[in-house]
């Protein structure tokens, strides 16, 4: 069995020495290049399980042969050497398709970390999925969204450039970063998830790098922090947009030097680990107002990856529900949709997303009959409740009052939180069994559609819709904002 065979290009003969000595250390086949031109005839005449490059050449740049060698269709991961402190080229490498870089001066170590995960890439080809292959996937879906998504994960797993998840909330970024971690060579090693907002300021630098037993009261252990407990496998830093600058400052030196420093350590220690963000926040607009460093941004966002809306892929919601309702129901179980139920959903926007999505079948199964969703049991937040349907739990709440000839507005409490003129209440009170599903949402709906219809009376003069319905501008405004009621409402 013949040894993995790497190509060298470098136009210092020393570092081309050194670098031919470690490789073949690690009993690999080397062949060395001191120019462009003698590195494309070589690369003509075999094939390499990795290439590796400076960036800068006598007859060209590095870059250019990152894009040769990416174009070729050979799947063969090339690295790049970069000088010290020239991160910005690291980026366009990575940019340009390089598999990953090491920086001047070359820490053999870190070159032998990232030489043996080229070589995993290059044996790992023929095991991964195939682009677009939704069998196998975590992200569920037909639509052309959807297949596009997965076969640019295939492609991003290859290489060690971070990437960035951008998408509305509920969009699965979490689920997209676990697919990629998955089909990456780096998938039988840890995958941690943080959320940047959750942590307390105090407690990031300590999160994240760990401390030494004694750093600092209550220390009374030696503890990892999430980088040295991803070592080897993907850091997911969720809500990246909610870290603190002074946090941001650290967190460019770690995911540049890829080294980082305990609490009251005196040194740090060599951390390999792939990097994914996630935000819902526009990262480009949070840079320019100041609350996100440039230079983290651009090591952040070397790739972007967009997730589309579930509203953007409705044709996908027949395969969804069918998953999600047979993860709900459990083994032995089945829960299916009743008439005009999926319809109806395809109806809804979804401003929530497949998040929402799932918690819309969670809370429908736990009122479904023989697990037959119904679409009275959907209960949709925003979806319209014809005041005539009232039901007749909620009649003494809506029945005119005798004294003042008006129709009181009852929270869930029982306290009266408005009035309206008895012509605009509802005409009928229904039957007895019709009950809502969620007394809360549906008395906020029999609250919205009264003051929007008093809104449209008064040509949506604020304060006379107040003095129509016996409450405060003040007070109008605040139930405007809660029930998304907005001036242009029709």
């Amino acid at each position: 069995m013949t040894s993995p065979r790497i190509l060298v290009v470098d136009d210092e003969a020393d570092l081309r020495e050194l670098l031919d000595i470690t490789l073949v250390k690690m009993g690999l086949d080397v062949d060395c290049a001191g120019t462009l031109g003698a590195a494309r005839v070589l690369w003509a005449a075999h094939d390499y399980a990795l290439v590796l490059t400076d960036m800068r050449l006598p007859d060209g740049l590095g870059l250019e042969l990152v894009r040769e060698v990416s174009a070729s269709g050979k799947g063969t991961p090339i690295a790049v050497v970069t000088a010290y402190g020239s991160a910005d080229n690291a980026v366009i490498a990575l940019k340009a398709g390089a598999f990953d870089y090491v920086s001047k001066p070359v820490v053999l170590e870190d070159l032998r970390v990232l030489v043996r995960s080229a070589l995993r890439v290059a044996g790992a080809g023929a095991g991964r999925p195939a682009p677009g292959d939704a069998a196998s996937s975590r992200l569920i879906g037909d639509s052309a969204p959807m297949q596009a998504l997965r076969a640019q994960i295939a492609r991003l797993a290859r290489s060690m450039a971070p990437i960035a998840i951008t998408g509305e909330s509920g969009s699965g970024k979490e689920l997209a970063a676990r697919e990629i971690h998955a089909q990456s060579v780096r998938a039988a090693r840890p995958f941690i998830a943080v959320n940047c907002g959750a942590i307390p300021e105090a407690l990031m630098e300590a999160e994240f790098f760990g401390y030494r037993k004694g750093a600092f009261t209550g220390a009374v252990d030696e503890r990892d922090g999430f980088f040295q407990a991803a070592h080897g496998g993907t850091l997911m830093l969720d809500e990246v947009a909610d870290l603190p600058l002074a946090m941001q400052v650290k967190l460019l030196r770690a995911i540049q030097e890829r080294r980082v420093r305990r609490i009251g350590a005196t040194a740090e220690e060599p951390v390999d680990v792939r990097i994914i963000s996630a935000t819902h926040q526009d990262l480009a607009h949070c840079v320019a107002t100041g609350k996100f460093r440039q230079d983290l941004f651009y090591r952040l966002n070397v790739i972007e990856l967009a997730l589309p809306a579930l509203r953007e892929r409705l044709g996908d919601l027949g395969v969804l529900t069918e998953a999600i309702l047979a993860r709900l129901a459990g083994p032995g179980q089945k829960a299916t949709l009743g008439a005009q139920v999926l319809d109806t959903l395809h109806a809804y926007s979804f401003p929530g997303n497949v998040r929402e999505l799932e918690n819309v079948l969670e809370r429908a199964l736990a009122f479904a009959d023989d697990g037959v969703i119904k679409i009275g049991d959907l209960s949709l937040k925003g979806a319209r409740v014809a005041l005539a349907s009232v039901p007749a739990a909620a009649g003494a709440a809506l029945a005119p009052s005798a004294v003042s000839g008006v129709t009181p507005i009852i929270a869930p409490g029982g306290t009266p939180i408005a009035a309206v003129d008895a012509s605009i209440a509802p005409a009928a009170a229904p039957a007895a069994d019709a009950l809502p599903n969620c007394l809360p949402e549906y008395l906020e709906q029999v609250e919205r559609d009264i003051i929007v219809r008093a809104l449209t009376q008064t040509q949506f003069n604020r304060t006379q819709t107040a003095q129509l319905l016996g409450i405060s501008v003040r007070q109008l405004r605040y139930q405007m904002q809660k029930l998304d009621i907005h001036a242009a409402e029709p």
